[in-house]
């Protein structure tokens, strides 16, 4: 991981992956004049994929959700370089690759401080020709196999003591060979203890179920079952 350090940015990034000026490669107009802006999806705010010189990416702005993201949109504390949310997010993205879990390669990460708080910006690979889990299961049901798959990728992650706070299956994706990938990873961290793992899975029960109600994705309670023998397999390899 390189460090370009200019008065008050810092900018964390891969120069195996970025060929672009680091300094510019946040800003959307710099691909749109590259004519390299591939999509957009919107959610909290809008997520642009971008083709850089290496791989397909997508980069994203730090929003601020719920009632106090309407107050404060993209602003937070700032407590040191290290503890902002791209700095950590880029540096865990970077750990779980070392662990063998399939996550986006981290390839920049930016913090500018204004004096108490921080903006910030973080730019990873796109998992080309993925699809998450809601889209695919609204279109069709998965095998017994794929489930499995799933588990085995969940026990790996809490086997390296990493829990997704947000872990659900619109970030849980299938690319076209069957590898499952996590993503999105803001706010997320490694956690001491055993307790929060059996927590972390019900929540990804709790996805499943939910858009089974509200889209009615073809998924039945079976399939946790798939999805649990690979979990508990995992722990005894």
């Amino acid at each position: 991981m390189d460090l370009l350090v200019d008065n008050n940015t810092r900018i964390w990034y891969d120069k195996s992956l970025l060929s672009e000026d680091p300094a510019r490669c946040f800003d959307v107009e710099f691909w749109q004049n590259k004519n390299a802006v591939i999509g957009s999806a919107s959610g909290r705010g809008t997520t642009w994929f971008v083709q850089t010189a290496s791989v397909p990416a997508a980069l994203r702005h730090y929003r601020r959700g719920g009632l106090f993201g309407k107050l404060v949109r993209d602003s937070y504390a700032f407590t040191g370089w290290g503890n902002t949310r791209s700095a950590q997010e880029f540096q865990l993205l970077t750990y779980l690759r070392e662990k063998g879990i399939s996550v986006p390669r981290p390839i920049a990460a930016r913090a500018i401080r204004g004096g108490l708080t921080y903006q910030a910006d973080l730019l990873v690979e796109k998992i080309d020709g993925a699809k998450d889990l809601v889209d695919i299961l609204m279109e069709a049901p998965l095998d017994a196999s794929h489930y499995h798959r799933i588990g085995v990728m969940v026990r790996k992650l809490h086997d390296a003591g990493v829990c997704h706070t947000d872990l659900n299956i619109h970030n849980i994706l299938l690319d076209t060979q069957g590898t499952c990938w996590l993503i999105d990873f803001d706010k997320c961290g490694k956690k001491k203890g055993e307790g929060w793992k059996a927590s972390n899975l019900s929540r990804l029960l709790r996805s499943f179920r939910k858009e089974l109600n509200k889209r009615h994705i073809q998924w039945q309670e079976t399939d946790w079952d798939a999805l649990s023998i690979g979990y508990q397999e995992q722990a005894v390899r």
